[in-house]
């Protein structure tokens, strides 16, 4: 079968200190670290014996490419034949060096710009080392009102093929007026302004997608807590179906990207894990060119 997991392991810290996330300036202790990398490795090794064909998206609530045993894992991972996807959230604050040992046909990278985190140049100029090296890759920004002008400064900044995309920060309201300048930098910023209702509808979770801890639980998504069964002995499998949502909304674009009543399969055809568009109005196909691209 074609199988979609998202994993997210024991792994808690961070090396930034954004004040709208719980899991800033974080430190895991030495064991545990050994007990992210156990788990991560554990599962690798799960993957690299599937006989189903993979996409995999890495979640952590920490930065993963910080640590060695991510960039080696998604580096070895890429390589399977039998893996169509492997991608990670990051906020890019790693070299880029390991890339050259990956399969980019493969691998893809979801970006995130922190303002305050980094200095832009230095977010700026590793976007410009994916770029070069042909790396598939989105950038995005938490549309915050202090972070507007950024953006804008970034979505200048990065060729027109690089997709932008804005998340809705949690708790905040957007007004018409405050929702157009977002979606003037991101067009498709309208399914992240209001929470989807969700309950009762067909959603791809639980069927063709789920969701993995560092144990092996595997759930249908991150945000529904029932588990389906441990993806190391395969009891999960029995449980796989087409299934209704039973939250009253979903308002997490890892969560609501596989909706079926939402049409964001297509809109993200090819690149649903790393949030790359097929196609944008005004940014052209989606693929990264190098800097010197921009007209």
């Amino acid at each position: 079968m074609d199988l979609t997991v998202l994993y997210r392991g024991p792994l808690a810290s961070c090396d930034y200190d954004c004040p709208y996330c719980p899991f800033a300036k974080r430190r895991d202790s030495t064991a545990q670290l050994r007990a992210d990398r156990e788990a991560l490795e554990r599962f690798a090794r799960w993957a690299a014996d599937s006989e189903d064909d993979l996409s995999l998206l890495f979640t952590p609530w920490g930065e993963g490419l910080v640590r060695s045993w991510y960039r080696r894992t998604l580096t070895e991972l890429s390589r399977l034949p039998h893996v169509r996807r492997v991608a990670i959230q990051t906020n890019l604050s790693c070299r880029t060096g390991w890339l050259a040992e990956a399969d980019l046909d493969t691998l893809a990278l979801w970006c995130t710009y922190h303002p305050g985190q980094t200095p832009y140049d230095r977010f700026l100029g590793k976007c410009r080392e994916l770029a070069d090296r042909g790396v598939r890759f989105s950038v995005g920004v938490v549309g915050l009102p202090g972070h507007l002008a950024a953006a804008r400064r970034l979505r200048d900044d990065l060729p027109p093929n690089v997709y932008l995309w804005i998340n809705a920060a949690e708790g905040h309201t957007y007004d018409d007026a405050e929702a157009g300048d977002w979606t003037a930098l991101d067009p498709l910023f309208p399914y992240s302004r209001h929470p989807h209702r969700s309950a009762g509808l067909p959603c791809r979770t639980g069927e063709s997608v789920i969701s993995v801890d560092g144990a092996g639980t595997v759930r249908r998504c991150h945000f529904v807590p029932d588990e389906l069964g441990n993806l190391y002995d395969g009891s999960y499998r029995a449980a796989l179906r087409p299934r209704a949502c039973p939250l009253a909304v979903c308002d997490c674009h890892i969560g609501y990207v596989h909706l079926e009543s939402l049409p964001l399969y297509d809109v993200f055809a090819g690149g649903v894990l790393e949030r790359v568009p097929s196609a944008l109005p005004g940014q052209g196909t989606a693929r990264a060119l190098p800097l010197t691209a921009r007209s």
